[in-house]
């Protein structure tokens, strides 16, 4: 130990961390607790964004909607798509899912009943491509062409009815060519929790009972598309589609429900957050227990500078030992974070005790079974700020150690 150069700072900091188990076994388990906690966390929160981005994408939206301009303001009965047939081939022959829409309003009633609803004629061949609805039922079955009067409603249109499954409904409207439009129609399916205009008023009927009740032989209102797993990225995509149709609105998922966009942002700041707070705690222990074993260690470290070991190999001894410690935590958390965060990817949390069956997000259905999304990200993230966070804490009792004079260090008491 003669010179700094020479001395072996793994070794000699090693030795100086069993000199201290306690200590340093206390804080070791400090933060592979903060680390595992952390990121079984960041990939529950993970877990919650997909579930979220899924749920506006898979249930309802797709990831892009096609309208006429400014239909999406005034949805006018009579601004449908002219040629939406050939407009979904093209887009198919993109690689693309689309699936053509049909809305309008009425009046249903059951019994003593009636409330708004609004009517959806669906696809029943394109439609299963882009979203979800037909294994989203509560009860029920989906819709089928061999029974054009079934139909399926919104879980909370059929409380406000009164009706269950097999329960008629009499619907009024006004067809397009301006006559009034009645039929009568049975409950087929009820649907789970979608979003809050599905779940209140959603009507839905197959397409072609849609063109026979409201007199329409042709067109469409909207056009949902669905993007291919690792395709094209969304803005991409939505900025080709607007070239490729520039008679038409091109709308994307995310500026179609901008609040449930600006959410899932929000969630990765919030995790950057929860990082810092959980280990600002983890990083004052680590600074206290540092500074404890540097005051108790003066004396050594004013023989070894006396010795000839400069300051920086001082600096680098405390560092090396706390690099060591940090180490220990981050492996003990992954061991311990990574395998509960693959349990969970598998078994979920049902929270469905605690939050109602019906809980939405800016009118997108959050279900209360809760999975967990193990990535790179949610465990790289953790790990990483527990270093960055810990490392800082020790550069003050490194300071003083690398600093202090070598006559006033021996004969400290």
């Amino acid at each position: 130990m003669a010179g700094g150069s020479e001395m072996n700072l793994f070794t000699f900091a090693l030795r100086n961390i069993a000199r201290g188990r306690a200590r340093v076994w206390v804080t070791v388990a400090s933060m592979a607790f903060a680390g595992a906690i952390m990121i079984y966390y960041a990939a529950l929160m993970e877990g919650f964004m997909r579930a979220t981005q899924r749920n506006a994408v898979a249930m309802e939206l797709g990831h892009l909607q096609m309208h006429l301009p400014g239909y999406r303001d005034d949805p006018d009965l009579y601004a449908r798509i002219a040629d939406p047939g050939r407009i979904v081939a093209t887009l198919e022959g993109q690689g693309l899912a689309a699936a053509p829409r049909l809305f309008a309003f009425g009046l249903a009633a059951a019994g003593t009943s009636s409330a708004g609803i609004g009517m959806r004629g669906v696809d029943l061949a394109r439609e299963p491509r882009v979203t979800e609805l037909d294994r989203h039922l509560l009860k029920g079955t989906w819709l089928r062409e061999e029974s054009p009067a079934a139909v399926v409603v919104g879980r909370k249109l059929a409380r406000s009815l009164g009706v269950e499954v097999g329960d008629e409904i009499v619907v009024v409207g006004q067809a397009t060519d301006g006559s009034m439009a009645n039929d009568l129609f049975r409950v087929g399916g009820i649907l789970k929790s979608v979003g809050e205009g599905l779940d209140r008023n959603g009507f839905l009927m197959t397409e072609s009972a849609f063109r026979r009740f409201m007199i329409m032989e042709s067109g469409a209102h909207e056009i949902a598309i669905r993007l291919p797993e690792g395709g094209m990225e969304l803005t991409a995509a939505t900025g080709y589609l607007e070239t490729l149709f520039p008679e038409l609105e091109v709308k994307n998922w995310r500026q179609l429900q901008p609040v449930v966009a600006r959410i899932v942002d929000l969630s990765r700041s919030s995790l950057i957050i929860m990082l810092v707070i959980t280990y600002a705690a983890v990083g004052i222990l680590a600074l206290n227990a540092m500074l404890m074993s540097v005051f108790e260690r003066i004396p050594e470290f004013g023989v070894m500078k006396a010795l000839g070991t400069s300051p920086l190999s001082v600096f680098g001894l405390i560092a090396c030992e706390a690099l060591i410690q940090v180490s220990c935590g981050a492996l003990l958390a992954l061991a311990a974070g990574v395998p509960t965060a693959l349990y969970n990817q598998t078994h979920p949390l049902d929270l469905s005790f605690l939050a109602s069956t019906s809980s939405t997000i800016a009118g997108i259905a959050v279900d209360p079974v809760w999975y967990a999304s193990l990535t790179v990200e949610t465990v790289v993230l953790p790990v990483l700020f527990l270093y960055i966070i810990s490392m800082a804490a020790v550069l003050y009792p490194a300071a003083k150690a690398a600093l202090i004079r070598p006559l006033a260090a021996i004969y400290h008491r």
